[in-house]
């Protein structure tokens, strides 16, 4: 039975008391007056043993107040006056020492170790011989990675199946957008009793997720016997709710990208800005939608600026992938790179694709080419000599994207083939 202090907060007529946790406002509950040996009062504490209910909590004794102690307890420090040694030692007997004991004193070689032969010399086994055993198959053929494979593969990411050191991201990701729900929680708040529970579910789903819910509470209520929910009528007053909640809700979602108009992730930004067409409701939302419009401009055009400033840097810098790469990702949609700068990329990425370009690199500048705005332009200065499958299999997907260099390569340009799995006919066809 667990034991917990109470705090006495009221009497009833009935002689019971309320009373709730010492310190907290949960739990709470009432207890029966007869329990109390003395007069009590409110606020008076009270040490009690409960019983927990599925209800609730009830108390079932009143327990005497803790002693208190007029003096700190003190812990004895005991000398043992040399009576044991400082440092004790036991010997434990083990697998590998009773197997020594019983071969007669011989010790066995350790696999990969030295062994000794009948006259007592030492021989050690050739370096790698107990790893080759490990690696042979059924057959008796040794099995080996060539050197570096397994690194290889564990380097490859991204769509071409490769990331050199330029490929890491030239900045941190901005932060996403986390509103608030104090306009979501008022609008459910200002709702009446029977109507909040649809608010939250049309909060949480919208329409399809009210019209699943009302879906799997139907199907709970036949297996139990019971008549079902009226469908049409909740599904007309959840879209009767739905656009004050949309507003509601976007009022949460503005305000905080406002707040954070100079960081937050510009997809959060511009969504908010698009959702005011239906989301501004009133002459202070439609003023905030306003603030946003302006304020999304500038951010954009800043960063548009920025953006061209460092594809220009890396390019200076020699960082021909990260500047491709870069290059594909504009802040402002729609903007065109400056021509001058378009030349400059086209003229870096051919002249990196060479013929004494190796070839994993000659695929991440591929790769890198066929995401960027001048993936039509580049001519490779060389081939190498012989191309690996790696290579022509990633020439062959990108061929439409790049069609000078597949053209180089003698590729003609096609579609990347899909994965898509084919549908099978059903049974009697």
């Amino acid at each position: 039975m667990p034991r917990i202090e109470i705090e006495l907060t009221s009497s009833k007529e009935d002689g019971s008391w309320t009373w709730r946790a010492l310190g907290a406002r949960e739990p709470r509950g009432s207890l029966d007056g007869a329990l109390l040996v003395e007069p009590a009062a409110v606020g008076d504490v009270l040490r009690v043993e409960t019983d927990q209910f599925l209800d609730g909590m009830t108390v079932t004794a009143i327990l005497p107040p803790r002693d208190k102690r007029s003096s700190p307890v003190l812990l004895e420090l005991l000398d043992n006056a040399g009576e044991e040694p400082d440092v004790t030692t036991r010997l434990v007997g083990g697998k590998r020492r009773r197997d020594h004991e019983a071969s007669g004193g011989e010790r066995k070689p350790r696999k990969g170790g030295r062994s000794r032969d009948a006259r007592g010399r030492s021989e050690r086994k050739p370096q790698g011989e107990g790893r080759d055993e490990r690696n042979r198959d059924a057959r008796g053929r040794s099995e080996r990675k060539p050197q570096g494979e397994g690194r290889d593969e564990r380097n490859r990411k991204g769509r071409g199946g490769r990331q050199g050191h330029d490929d890491a991201p030239t900045a941190p990701k901005a932060p996403r957008l986390r509103p608030s729900r104090t306009h979501r929680n008022a609008a459910v708040k200002a709702l009446p009793d029977e109507q909040r529970l649809v608010g939250r579910i049309l909060l949480h789903g919208g329409i399809p997720g009210l019209r699943a819910e009302i879906a799997r509470q139907n199907e709970a209520a036949g297996s139990a016997g019971e008549p079902e929910i009226p469908a049409e009528i909740l599904l007309t007053l959840g879209e009767r709710l739905q656009p004050g909640l949309h507003a509601a809700e976007w009022r949460d979602r503005a305000e905080a990208a406002e707040a954070g108009l100079a960081e937050v992730d510009l997809r959060d930004l511009r969504s908010v800005v698009v959702a005011a067409e239906s989301g501004a409701r009133g002459d202070e939302a439609r003023s905030l939608a306003e603030r946003l419009r302006s304020g999304l401009a500038e951010r954009v055009e800043r960063e548009h600026e920025a953006w061209l400033a460092e594809v220009v840097r890396l390019l200076g810098e020699g960082r021909v992938v990260r500047a491709l790469r870069l290059s594909s990702r504009p802040p402002k949609a729609g903007a065109p790179m400056p021509r001058d700068l378009l030349d400059r990329l086209a003229e870096a990425a051919a002249a990196g694709m060479t013929a004494d370009t190796g070839q994993d690199r000659w695929g991440t500048m591929l790769d890198a080419v066929a995401s960027s705005p001048v993936h039509e332009r580049v001519v490779p200065a060389g081939l190498p000599a012989e191309p690996n499958k790696d290579l022509l299999a990633l020439v062959r997907r990108f061929s439409l994207r790049v069609p000078a260099i597949a053209a180089a390569f003698g590729v003609e340009p096609a579609p990347a083939p899909t994965n898509r799995r084919r549908r099978r006919a059903p049974a009697g066809h």
